[in-house]
């Protein structure tokens, strides 16, 4: 797979897939630039090196129809007041109009395209669409990790048609900080893993486990694990069907897979419900919504103490302000560690990226993830289309 500094693209159009998937506020703008600044470095690198960049993203849902509502001309706008180089905005992804947009563009500039998923083959990865995205282009870069684990025509089948290809600089850090932390981790090696749902993270559970020293689960996927033990769980979320497969793991693992001694349950999901913090049993007509302080404790200093971290979920129902304490605590232990001895944290997942934000701790850890879906796959040593596509 090559890099940017691989290529050479003075004088040449480069068609960069980034992820501008951000969210709108009511009034149309961006509400949250974080995925616009991680694709900055690479649009920087290729204007610095004398290339245009032609941009092309998805934004929402539209189901191969354009919505104007979805348009990424609010992101052009708001790009082009992150960027001293002018942003041209294409009101069509390909055909005629779009290749007049490109041609137009004038030296230095950026181009941008409109969502690729106003096109019906764009998520189907239609061959023909892939072919007409790469004649916009000399070179292809993709620099949109969250968007490599779907095999869309403008993540892998546009790859085909490239002359070459190359992982952007966002791209190549995920990947590498990935790799780092799965095949040659520093030890101890902790991985911390949250959220809803066992059935979400099975496979990389059966992944993660003989890799790690300690694998520290919370977040409600905890409570069918505890299920699974014949533990009474109150009326805390339990996947009924998947508590045999999680006691299979926690027999398989269980000298690795740490659950939750305490929580903080309460009687409804409300940020002003009545609360209060039991270990062991959780008592009828009560849920868990966050691990209680004990484990709390417990993971700290299991996160603090490793050489090498990998982070999923959160711990707890974090937006509610009475039951973000646990998920405070890992993001605070991981920065502790990437502090005091270097170690190598990786964070990733929509909540988990959120919660490290709002503590304020971003820049206190080795790497904040642009990947879900794509973090989650690769951690289970699936096939990523869209970078199986840069290998091909």
């Amino acid at each position: 797979m090559l890099t940017l500094s691989d290529l050479e693209v003075a004088g040449r159009r480069v068609l960069v897939r980034v992820d501008f998937n951000v969210p709108l506020a009511d009034d149309g703008s961006v509400s949250d630039d974080t995925r616009i600044r991680a694709a900055l470095p690479t649009i920087q690198a290729l204007l610095e090196a004398g290339a245009t960049p032609v941009l092309m993203s998805h934004l929402g849902r539209p189901k191969g129809t354009p919505d104007p509502a979805l348009s990424l001309r609010p992101v052009a706008e708001y790009l082009d007041g992150l960027l001293e180089a002018e942003v041209v905005f294409c009101t069509s992804t390909v055909g005629a109009e779009a290749q007049a947009c490109v041609d137009g563009a004038p030296d230095g500039a950026v181009v941008l395209l409109e969502n690729t998923r106003f096109l019906a083959g764009e998520t189907i990865n239609d061959d023909g669409l892939a072919r007409e995205l790469a004649a916009l282009a000399d070179v292809y870069v993709s620099d949109a990790f969250g968007s490599v684990h779907r095999a869309h025509a403008s993540t892998a089948g546009v790859a085909a048609h490239a002359s070459q290809t190359a992982a952007g600089l966002l791209l190549h850090r995920e990947v590498d900080f990935l790799t780092r932390a799965l095949e040659d981790p520093a030890r101890p090696f902790v991985a911390v893993l949250g959220g809803a749902k066992v059935s979400d993270k099975i496979g990389v559970i059966q992944a993660l486990a003989p890799k790690v020293d300690s694998l520290l689960i919370g977040g409600a996927m905890a409570y069918t694990f505890l299920a699974g033990l014949g533990h009474s769980t109150g009326t805390s979320l339990v996947e009924d069907d998947r508590t045999d497969e999680a006691f299979r793991l926690l027999e398989q693992f269980k000298d690795t897979i740490k659950l939750p001694d305490d929580h903080v349950v309460a009687d409804r999901f409300a940020a002003d419900a009545s609360t209060q913090v039991v270990s062991g049993e959780i008592p009828d007509g009560m849920m868990g919504l966050d691990i209680g302080p004990t484990t709390r404790q417990q993971y700290a200093g299991l996160i603090e103490g490793a050489h090498t971290v990998i982070w999923n979920g959160p711990m707890g129902v974090f937006e509610l302000e009475p039951f973000a304490g646990g998920t405070l605590a890992v993001a605070d232990a991981l920065a502790a560690a990437t502090r005091e001895h270097d170690a190598l944290t990786v964070v990733g997942g929509g909540d988990s990226v959120a919660a490290i934000n709002q503590a304020g701790l971003a820049d206190a850890v080795t790497h904040v993830s642009t990947g879900g879906g794509a973090m989650l796959e690769f951690m289970e040593g699936k096939t990523l289309p869209g970078l199986a596509a840069l290998e091909a």
